[in-house]
């Protein structure tokens, strides 16, 4: 009877500290997308640009990928529930400052550096947290809810944005989050930390090398919207004629191999590193991290293209679209949660191949539903597939990295897996984005060129105005700036015409480029194991 007793007691606390750190992983995950609908209203509220909005998103960003790495390390330092905790009291309060913020200087300190410092702690805690509370048969199953915790929160951070910038103010969002941090505060103390024998000394050489190396590359990837990956856009800066993102990206890379220069001399020289160079020759835990980078560089830049196919081009309210987003959370949980608990033997390369198969049939499946006459219903199965995939990676990939090394290594495995997912994220958007405008301008250029009812005079305007950049444009938004310009119906309605055309062909192009990354994601799934990890 005791017996019993103490094996419920157990598996009830196993699922406290799980969904304990599932709701650390939302939340983190919640801040990538819930006020991207909200931006204008912050923007007005603070009283500055919606330019200073995204720049402190990118700042959050950057923050988070600089970090990522040397905070897995704190979590080795101090001990992993100790670096949690810490990281949650400061992003709380990163979050309390940001509802109070009264203008932007006051929001960066507390959306884009304080959250940003929390998050680098909280994230690599918690992939060593899972690895120090569960069996190694169990952990799937975990690290899928936890990872698919992460995932719904970038499906439901529009909608919920959404909401409360409708209805309350975009601040009750992060008061919200204060709630939610003393919620997780209270309950983690029931969270067990393995004791750290040897407490090794932070290589601070090698954090500010990785931290610069990561925030240089990242930053130039953020810029590339604006700037252009090669050939610089009108009016941004050139250095030898060339833009600024491929010399940050180069001077990030260069910073990353003296990093790990770095690392590899103080492993000769018998000291400690930052990470051990050797990690980084494991094949399975490279085939994991390489997942994970295909894995975010796709569902960012699916969130990133379908929010602007649903409210630019159909015009759906930020509530309505975050609506349309639900059925990629469902399957994502469902695929999650389940795979583990009734396919516990499966290989995880078969799942992790059908996974990106998934990927790859939802983003063909919504390129070739895109059509002038299509309406938000089109996004349903393409996002029921995506959902699937997403989870079914989520199912694998968090048990495949941490069992690739010892679970004294997981701390430091769980820095370098956020730091490869935030560069996944930032890819997939940059990438999406530019290829979508780039697409769209051509498109459009060709559609007015192609049109005969079109003065000469005016296509010769439009290609310098498509020079000088380009936007995705909602009908309404075009016909504004047409009526504004004193432009005759005839060539109004041809403008339109091709706005809508380009639109979707600029659309399909990003769609198509993350297929692409889907495809080539194949050619590195041979690193995924074929046997779930033994029982240690």
């Amino acid at each position: 009877m005791t017996s019993g007793a103490g094996t419920a007691k157990g598996a009830a606390r196993a699922r406290l500290v799980l969904w304990t750190l599932a709701a650390g992983q939302f939340l983190m995950a919640l801040d990538s997308s819930v006020m991207n609908v909200s931006i204008a209203s912050v923007a007005d509220d603070v009283g500055t640009t919606v330019t200073g909005i995204q720049g402190a998103i990118t700042a959050y960003t950057l923050v988070m990928a600089m970090f990522m790495i040397p905070g897995g390390k704190v979590g080795v330092l101090i001990g992993r529930r100790r670096a949690f905790m810490i990281g949650c009291c400061i992003y709380g309060c990163g979050s309390f400052v940001t509802a109070l913020a009264p203008n932007l200087p006051v929001l960066l300190l507390g959306w884009s550096f304080l959250e940003g410092i929390g998050a680098a702690l909280i994230l690599p805690a918690i992939v060593a947290l899972v690895a120090g509370n569960f069996p190694a048969e169990r952990r799937p199953a975990a690290y899928g809810l936890v990872a698919a915790a992460g995932a719904v929160a970038i499906a439901l951070g529009p909608l919920i944005g959404g909401l409360a910038t409708t209805y309350l103010s975009w601040r009750w969002v992060f008061a919200g989050e204060v709630l939610v941090v003393l919620g997780i505060l209270v309950l983690a103390r029931r969270i067990s930390d393995a004791a750290s024998g040897e407490r090794p000394r932070i290589d601070l050489v090698g954090a500010a090398l990785c931290a610069l190396g990561l925030g240089v590359f990242v930053y130039g990837v953020l810029r590339s919207d604006e700037w252009g990956w090669f050939r610089p856009k009108p009016d941004a800066p050139t250095w030898l004629g060339i833009s600024p993102v491929v010399w940050l990206m180069l001077a990030g890379v260069l910073l990353i191999w003296l990093f790990l220069h770095w690392e590899a001399r103080l492993v000769e020289r018998h000291r400690d590193p930052l990470i051990e160079p050797a990690l980084l020759h494991t094949r399975q835990l490279t085939g994991g991290l390489t997942m994970f980078f295909f894995q975010y560089l796709v569902l960012m830049g699916v969130f990133f293209v379908v929010p602007l196919y649903l409210s630019i081009a159909l015009g759906l309210s930020a509530l309505e679209t975050g609506a349309r987003l639900l059925p990629l959370s469902l399957t994502l949980l469902a695929a999650a949660t389940l795979i583990p608990r009734f396919l516990p033997d499966v290989s995880p390369r078969r799942v992790v191949r059908l996974g990106i198969l998934a990927l790859l049939a939802g983003a063909v499946v919504l390129m070739a539903a895109l059509d002038a006459d299509a309406g938000a219903e089109i996004v349903t199965i393409p996002f029921l597939l995506i959902g699937l995939g997403t989870g079914a990676l989520a199912s694998q990939l968090g048990s495949v990295t941490v069992s690739a090394v010892p679970d004294e290594q997981s701390a430091e495995v769980g820095g370098i897996q956020n730091a490869v997912t935030n560069l996944g994220s930032s890819i997939g958007t940059a990438l999406a984005g530019s290829i979508l405008i780039a697409a769209l301008a051509s498109s459009f250029l060709t559609n007015l060129e192609q049109n005969p009812a079109i003065p000469a005079e005016v296509k010769e305007q439009a290609a310098v105005e498509l020079q000088n950049g380009v936007t995705f444009l909602s009908d309404a938004q075009l016909k504004s700036a047409l009526d504004e310009a004193g432009v005759d119906e005839e060539v109004a309605r041809a403008a339109l015409d091709a706005n809508a055309d380009a639109r979707l062909d600029g659309l399909r192009a990003a769609l198509a480029i993350l297929a692409f990354a889907c495809a080539l994601a194949l050619f590195f799934t041979s690193r995924i194991p074929t046997t779930q990890p033994a029982s240690t």
